[in-house]
């Protein structure tokens, strides 16, 4: 899971910063969700995946198809 956070973050070319302030949460907070040192909230999980508009099962790892269905 922490991988593909960290993967969608990189593939747009944004910094922890700038994801951390769209999250509303601090920097060292966000790392801490990059590297596994801090469970990633559910309502963190839902913002990542509108943000990146990808389904929260492929940030969990659960499948490797981005897409959201509907």
């Amino acid at each position: 899971m922490y991988k593909h956070v960290r993967d969608l973050r990189e593939d747009r070319d944004l910094s922890q910063r700038e994801v951390s302030k769209i999250l509303n949460c601090s920097q060292q907070v966000y790392s801490n969700y990059e590297l596994g040192q801090r469970d990633i909230p559910t309502a963190i999980l839902i913002k990542l995946s509108r943000y990146y508009n990808v389904s929260v099962d492929f940030i969990l790892g659960l499948t490797d198809n981005p897409e959201i269905n509907r």
